[in-house]
């Protein structure tokens, strides 16, 4: 047989080369996955307590999912999940933070920090609906997106019932004062986009929603006033005076009301009289 070219042997070699150097890069997650292997449960968690209490959160994160998924019913395993919520929380990641806080109280629902579990993913969804220009009064949170305001008023009334006694329900309670108005808000902008509209009926629903889901919150009066003009639009003036008349009964000082008689925003016509 004749033998190869010179040439074609280098390259031949090169290829092999190629291949081998491929192998090798292709074991290095492997290794990195490693990191850990070898080091004991209560070694991890000693260094993992050690960089929570220097605020070295990204280390402590490491060191807590290293327990997490080596040690899962190990001696320090639920502690570890539990401060592995606090770590991604101080991180400022809102998602994993509910991830583990979720996954924790559906496991441990009756450990006696589940409360606390709960508060943390009730704060990492308040800090998600959250936004730096609310603070400058440059925009009104209650007109933007507020799915996770619902979640946080959601969470922190969870933890009230459950856990009235809870070192952490006082702030929920309080958190909840201003979600609940924020929301409620958010409701009365979408009815006065619907008046606006000429869809009555829907600016009366969402005016009755706000009344029944949040009697409590300062926008129950402006609630109200909604479904007053709703039922002008809708030519219900019976329905429309009955309401006029708790509006008076509850708000006598109403902006849009002079003396008993009430003054429509968007709905042509006379103003109703009680």
């Amino acid at each position: 047989m004749r033998a190869l070219p010179i040439a074609t042997r280098l390259a031949a070699l090169l290829m092999a080369l190629t291949l081998l150097a491929g192998c090798a890069s292709n074991g290095a997650p492997e290794e990195e996955a490693d990191e850990f292997a070898g080091v004991a449960e209560r070694e991890l968690y000693e260094e993992a307590r050690e960089a929570l209490e220097d605020g070295r959160y990204t280390t402590a994160i490491s060191r807590l999912e290293a327990i997490d998924t080596r040690f899962p019913f190990g001696n320090h395993a639920e502690q570890a999940q539990l401060e592995l919520i606090y770590a991604y929380y101080e991180t400022g990641d809102w998602e994993a933070t509910r991830a583990a806080a979720n996954r924790f109280i559906r496991l441990h629902p009756s450990h006696p920090r589940a409360d606390y579990a709960l508060y943390l993913r009730g704060l990492a969804a308040w800090q998600a609906g959250r936004f730096s220009l609310e603070r400058l009064r440059l925009i009104d949170i209650s007109k933007r997106d507020l799915g996770a305001s619902r979640d946080a008023y959601t969470d922190f009334r969870e933890l009230i019932n459950r856990y009235p006694d809870s070192e952490y329900a006082p702030d929920a309670e309080q958190r909840l004062v201003y979600l609940r108005n924020v929301l409620a808000r958010h409701e009365l902008h979408v009815a006065d986009f619907y008046l606006r509209k000429g869809a009555y009926l829907a600016a009366v629903e969402r005016g009755r929603w706000v009344i029944e889901k949040y009697p409590e919150s300062q926008a129950t009066r402006d609630a109200l006033a909604m479904m007053v003009e709703g039922y002008l639009g809708l030519d219900m003036r019976d329905r429309a005076r009955e309401v006029l008349n708790v509006l008076i009964d509850n708000a006598p000082r109403h902006e849009q009301l002079r003396g008993r008689t009430f003054q429509p925003r968007h709905v042509d016509g006379e103003s109703l009289s009680a």
